[in-house]
């Protein structure tokens, strides 16, 4: 039996409780947790903002070392260091054959499956986005697990599977920011933390990061940021005033809610790019009219995963943190037990710290 936390039903409160896992069969793997890294979208989940079937583990954001595998996995052996990735990708779909992996149609799938049972009472549990990484020990399909990229700690390399992926991919592949272009982040959590990093690995002239909170502007500039702008509504122009009265050439939304989509769409150049990472509900209706999406030019894009695939991208992270050029412990605001889960939630919804980082 391991500890984890459960979301009983949509929107009651998690619980920590013992489980039992099975042995892994033919294409699984067991994987002892090192840490999770707690995600909004654990959050959408456990709101009911994005749905999957309950009672289920949640947590996507992990890393660990192989306690056993099944019959048929061979690129990962017991005692391997390994990145848990929550949507691994089928290969044969029409997203998957176009090359664009995050995308896959089948990447949830495992979602449904049960994977565990509560110890108390035998009842079913799913693992919340495939990997369930809120407790101490997990059964994956092997395809949901990466080797852990040398000389990255475990607690560090946890980060990768996730806020990382999502906002480095966003400012590289989505947006494909340029030597010299301004940027504008909105929203420093754990991915904003990251895009904002990976403006500055671009080498972006000017970072604009935009926050509610002003207690994360330290945060903000040690992660790359030029310019702090705590959000109202005059961020828009507050961001033309900082470059020259045009606006950024490339704004990076992570946040997910209608007002900092049209604010980061506003605070946009014209001919810039937009990029919404955040995840928002069916309720936040983002409105523009015809005349202005011809007049300014702007590309809106939405961005899944960072556009990333992390058989490929994880090496590319792990070369930049070697090199020093991007500082995973500086995403962590908080190191905490699993019965610290909850009080992360409510950080998030009041706005507060980066990454809260499970540590095992």
């Amino acid at each position: 039996m391991v500890r984890a936390a459960v979301l009983p039903s949509v929107g009651a409160p998690l619980e920590i409780a013992e489980i039992d896992l099975p042995e892994p069969g033919p294409g699984q793997v067991r994987v002892r947790l090192a840490a999770a890294g707690v995600c909004h979208s654990d959050l959408s989940l456990s709101d009911g903002t994005m749905r999957v079937p309950v009672p289920a583990v949640l947590g996507h954001e992990g890393a660990g070392t192989v306690v056993s595998v099944g019959e048929g996995v061979t690129h990962v052996a017991p005692g391997d260091g390994v990145v848990l990735n929550w949507a691994p990708s089928c290969g044969a779909c029409h997203a998957c054959s176009l090359g664009e992996v995050w995308l896959c149609a089948n990447a949830l799938a495992g979602t449904a499956d049960v994977y565990a049972r509560r110890a108390s009472d035998g009842s079913d549990l799913h693992p919340g986005l495939n990997v369930a990484a809120f407790a101490e020990e997990t059964v994956v399909a092997a395809n949901c697990v990466l080797p852990a990229p040398d000389g990255v700690p475990l607690t560090d390399a946890a980060l990768l599977g996730c806020a990382v992926l999502t906002g480095y991919g966003a400012v590289h592949h989505c947006a494909q920011v340029r030597p010299g272009e301004t940027v504008a982040v909105f929203g420093v959590g754990g991915v904003g933390l990251a895009a904002l990093q990976a403006a500055r690995i671009a080498g972006a002239s000017k970072i604009v990061a935009v926050d509610v909170s002003p207690e994360k502007e330290s945060l903000a500039r040690d992660a790359g940021a030029t310019d702090y702008v705590v959000a109202s509504d005059t961020t828009a122009r507050e961001i033309r005033g900082l470059t020259g009265k045009q606006g950024v050439d490339v704004a990076v939304e992570c946040v997910g809610r209608a007002v900092t989509i049209r604010s980061a769409w506003d605070s946009t150049r014209r001919g810039g790019r937009t990029t919404v990472v955040g995840i928002g509900g069916k309720d936040q209706q983002v409105t523009f009219n015809a005349l202005e999406i011809f007049h300014w030019g702007r590309t809106l894009a939405g961005c899944v995963y960072g556009n990333c695939d992390p058989a490929r991208d994880l090496p590319v992270l792990a070369e930049h943190v070697r090199a020093g050029r991007l500082d995973l412990g500086s995403l962590v605001t908080d190191r905490i037990a699993l019965d610290g889960i909850p009080a992360a939630f409510d950080n998030m919804i009041a706005g507060k710290g980066g990454r809260a980082l499970v540590v095992f």
